[in-house]
């Protein structure tokens, strides 16, 4: 990948970050006006514009821990875990990159990921799983991918839609139970006009985690391309990461802390689904991840 394609997919990451975020806040304030306007009580438009600013600022400095809250993972002491230490930071050296910090996950499946606002506000994390299966340039592969989500600027995005999407599933939710036992009285036709917002309560629940989905799908298949090619260009041996990726999948299994919020920023399925030729098109569709089978193809050339 060349130094010019690199820095303007950077630029769109930037972009996509700051549309997702002005995308949030234009919703919670529909939601916000239309409640109000159902309630006949402005404050809660008031309330919602206070509750979109804030939540875009707090998923912008907070998203990062919040992650590695969820997905259980302790900072990992350089002395236990010296030569992955080593590797991280010997790739960040030749990637031109701040060390990041180092987490690990007490989980028997093979996974990793990186998160972070930025290049100096950075993380990566690896199960213990990873640990025990993969040799010294497999880690490398695997080490050298997470770095490059952090070069190709694709971790504020990744992280901050895990707070958004997440926030925007709990609103629908309270939606969804603010209408059915809202109170309409006050309003000429409230009968009808229940029966239309419980309609829309149960269409904006449903329709949320099929919108939750396609927005990681929209971001994590190609960054997961990218990321595997600037991962092998930073190590100089595709095979590296490419047997890693064949051992991952061979040892996949659903993770302890797997959540569907989460899943976009893993190296590979923490759902441990099946593999990708096994399944139906519109399956694949959906997945978070391109297919094991694919992503090897492209890191050997085949």
């Amino acid at each position: 990948m060349s130094a010019s394609n690199l820095y303007t997919n950077q630029e769109k990451n930037e972009l996509k970050t700051w549309g997702l975020m002005s995308l949030f806040f234009v919703l919670i304030m529909m939601i916000g006006w239309f409640v109000s306007w159902y309630y006949n009580d402005v404050s809660l438009l008031y309330i919602a514009v206070i509750f979109s600013v804030g939540m875009n600022i707090f998923s912008y400095w907070f998203s990062d821990k919040i992650v590695l809250k969820m997905s259980g993972a302790k900072p990992a002491l350089k002395e236990e875990y010296y030569d992955l230490y080593t590797i991280v930071e010997n790739l960040s050296i030749t990637a031109g990159l701040p060390m990041p910090k180092v987490y690990i996950i007490n989980d028997p499946v093979p996974n990793a990921f990186a998160t972070g606002r930025d290049e100096k506000h950075s993380a990566v994390a690896f199960t213990t799983g990873l640990l025990s299966v993969l040799d010294k340039t497999e880690l490398e592969g695997v080490a050298a991918h997470e770095l490059a989500h952090i070069g190709n600027k694709d971790i504020l995005l990744q992280t901050v839609v895990v707070v958004l999407v997440g926030f925007v599933t709990l609103l629908a939710d309270f939606f969804l139970r603010s209408t059915i036992h809202g109170n309409n009285n006050n309003r000429e036709g409230g009968g009808r006009l229940q029966i239309i917002m419980i309609v829309l309560g149960v269409l904006f629940t449903i329709l949320s985690p099929i919108i939750a989905t396609l927005i990681q799908l929209s971001i994590s298949r190609k960054r997961e391309f990218l990321a595997d090619a600037t991962g092998a260009l930073l190590t100089r041996y595709p095979e590296g990461l490419a047997s890693a990726l064949e051992k991952i999948s061979a040892n996949s299994g659903k993770m302890k802390k797997s959540n569907h919020a989460t899943a976009h920023l893993y190296i590979s399925d923490p759902f441990g689904k099946k593999d990708g030729k096994k399944l139906s098109f519109m399956h694949k569709a959906f997945l978070t991840h391109p297919p094991v089978e694919e992503r090897v193809k492209a890191l050997r050339g085949e």
